[in-house]
């Protein structure tokens, strides 16, 4: 199992968990609208970090970026391997 597909699996698991412990929780009890607000936050610091070149730094905020597009898909209900079944076809 891929560490993407594992976080995939946690995130999902804590759909119901109690949002005052779990930073994943609270994302998802604010709904969609506020996963998806965070999901281009994020966006735009990896792209912030690949224009200023810092390798180190681009992998850090390509890796929030990662996490919270599984948050926002999670919060809509499409699962990682709906994307991945999405790319198989095309």
């Amino acid at each position: 199992m891929s560490a993407l597909t594992r976080l995939a699996a946690t995130i999902e698991a804590r759909k119901g968990a109690d949002p005052d412990t779990s930073w994943t929780a609270k994302l998802l009890a604010r709904g969609p609208e506020k996963a998806a607000e965070k999901f281009g936050e994020e966006a735009v610091e990896a792209i912030i970090e690949a224009v200023k070149g810092d390798r180190d730094r681009l992998t850090a905020e390509a890796a929030d970026v990662l996490y919270h597009l599984l948050v926002m898909l999670a919060a809509r209900n499409v699962t990682l391997d709906d994307v991945l079944g999405e790319l198989e076809r095309r």
